[in-house]
Parts: C-alpha cells; structure tokens; sequence
C-alpha cells in the first residue's frame, strides 16, 4: 500500500476545519490514502506578541502576513528548512492569480507529492512569500474571499475524492463531472422518484429498460449540458 497523500494546512484559523474532517469521504480517506494537519500561522511566529501581520510599504488599506512568519511558520510545521520542504513538498499558496483549480488540477495534487496549502488573510501574503516560499498558486476563480481557508476545504475535499477509499464506490469519481471518461464534460443529467412530479416528469427513455438507448441520451444529454454551460467566446468552462 502506498503511504498517505500529507496536506498540511498553514492557517490563522485551524478550528475552521473542524467541520470538513467530518465530511464522509475526507473521513473515508483519513487514517489511510490521507493525512492532514492543521498548524496555526501564530504559534510559529518569531515576532513578540506572536504577531503575524505589518502594515504595506508605498501605503495603502489593509495589513500584510510578513514573508518571516511565513518562513517561520512553513519550517516549524514541517520540521525542516525551508529549501528541503520546497524540495519534496508542493508548497501552495492560495490566490486569485493561480492557477485556475480544476478537476485535472484536484487529480494531479491527488497522486503527486505532498501539499503544504498557505492561507492568506487581510491582504494576503508579502509577495515574497509567494516568489520565495510557495511552490506554486491556486485560485478558485476571479473573485476574491476574506481568506485562503475557504479556498483550502475545496481544494482537500476535491483532492480526497481522487484518493483510494474515500468514496463508497471508486466508480463514482470515474465517470463524473470534468473527469477524462467524460472527456471533460459534465455528466449527464439524473432522475429518481417520483416518476411524476406535478407537471414535471422524467425522460420517457430512463424509464424504457433499453440500455443502449439510455447510454446514448446520457451521452447527448451530457455534450448539451456542457455546450450550454460554456460562456460565449468558447472559453473553458472552468474559466
């Protein structure tokens, strides 16, 4: 058996993912494909007080987690230097100007090394840490929230999905949304009881017992749910 996919999560507000530990398939995967840790930024800061934060040079709204904490805090958790945990780790730093996270994105983090996720608050990191510190960025899209931590629980419960034991059924990650059996479509739309809603029924063809017939609606149901998903322009769906 291979040994557990390591994320450790670098956070100003570890109790925050009390909840995502909980959630069946992350729970699934804990112990076994999965190991997590949650290391609080402060308890590694070499400032007084346990500061983490300063105000920007040049002026402006807003602090900034000093790029020291940041070394501080990535070496303490991971009991090594900095350039040996960039060296065997993929060190992310959570940001709007990543790369854009996407399913291709989840299963690469799911079979490669292991992912030390930073998480930004206020104004984010000293952009040093990110040229310096990190390894890599992710973003979720072009938006910005209050903090990485939100950013973190998607990308470990996308990135478990993709690990052995964490879902009831392996088949279940095969065959969905974005995965390389869809070709990267999104899957086809589902039905289940009551046959008859009001006015609303379900496809006639799901009810017809004739298996190819359904595997051939499926199949167009899923290319016109993706070509109506796509924004005008033909960008990628995962913009």
């Amino acid at each position: 058996m291979s040994p557990p996919l390591q994320i450790d999560v670098l956070t100003l507000f570890p109790s925050w993912f009390s909840w995502l530990v909980e959630e069946r398939h992350v729970a699934n995967a804990l112990g076994g494909s999965l190991a997590l840790r949650l290391h609080n930024i402060r308890d590694h800061s070499p400032l007084k007080h346990r500061m983490v934060d300063d105000t920007p040079y040049g002026g402006g709204a807003g602090m900034l987690i000093r790029v020291d904490v940041a070394v501080a805090a990535v070496e303490g958790a991971l009991g090594a230097p900095l350039a040996e945990v960039r060296a065997q780790r993929r060190v992310v730093v959570l940001d709007p100007g990543g790369r854009a996270f996407d399913d291709a994105c989840a299963r690469d983090l799911a079979t490669g090394l292991g992912i030390v996720l930073l998480c930004g608050r206020y104004e984010g990191f000293d952009h040093r840490a990110h040229e310096h510190v990190a390894t890599e960025a992710i973003s979720l899209g072009p938006y910005v929230v209050s903090g990485g931590e939100v950013a973190a629980m998607v990308v470990i419960d996308a990135v478990a999905r993709h690990l052995d034991g964490a879902l009831g059924a392996s088949e279940s990650a095969e065959s969905e949304s974005f995965s390389p059996a869809l070709g990267g479509r999104l899957e086809h739309p589902h039905y289940t009881r009551p046959e008859r809603f009001g006015e609303w029924g379900v496809p006639e063809v799901l009810l017809s017992g004739d298996h190819g017939a359904i595997a051939r609606w499926r199949e167009e149901a899923s290319v016109a749910r993706t070509e109506a998903a796509r924004p005008r322009g033909g960008s990628n769906l995962n913009r």
